[in-house]
């Protein structure tokens, strides 16, 4: 009964579309604006976010506890691709004082 009261009338569909639409604002997001280290890491949380909302949404129709295991999977490496990827970025900003993806270029071995 409660779980009728917190999904209400959304269907799958409804969720398909959603998380459709947040993909495709973080491929966008890559797209447009690649300047920023920033601003690629968030557009690539978006996306993950997204893909977590489809299995839950799979299973939550699917009445599987599937789904969840691996949004808790991907959570995990998310966290952990943030964490790793704001730390190069500090030490990147403190080697080239800019946070431009033009200076990467200078990274290479």
């Amino acid at each position: 009964m409660i779980n009728n009261l917190l999904i209400g009338d959304v269907s799958i569909n409804h969720f398909l579309i959603f998380t459709s639409i947040l993909f495709l604002i973080g491929i966008c997001g890559i797209m447009i604006n690649k300047k920023s280290i920033i601003n690629i890491l968030f557009s690539i949380e978006i996306m993950l976010l997204s893909v977590n909302l489809n299995f839950l949404a799979f299973a939550k129709m699917l009445q599987d506890i599937t789904g969840h295991i691996f949004v808790i999977f991907i959570l995990t490496i998310a966290a952990a691709e943030a964490a790793i990827g704001l730390a190069i970025l500090v030490l990147f900003f403190r080697n080239k004082k800019s946070i431009n993806i033009d200076k990467t270029k200078d990274l290479r071995g």
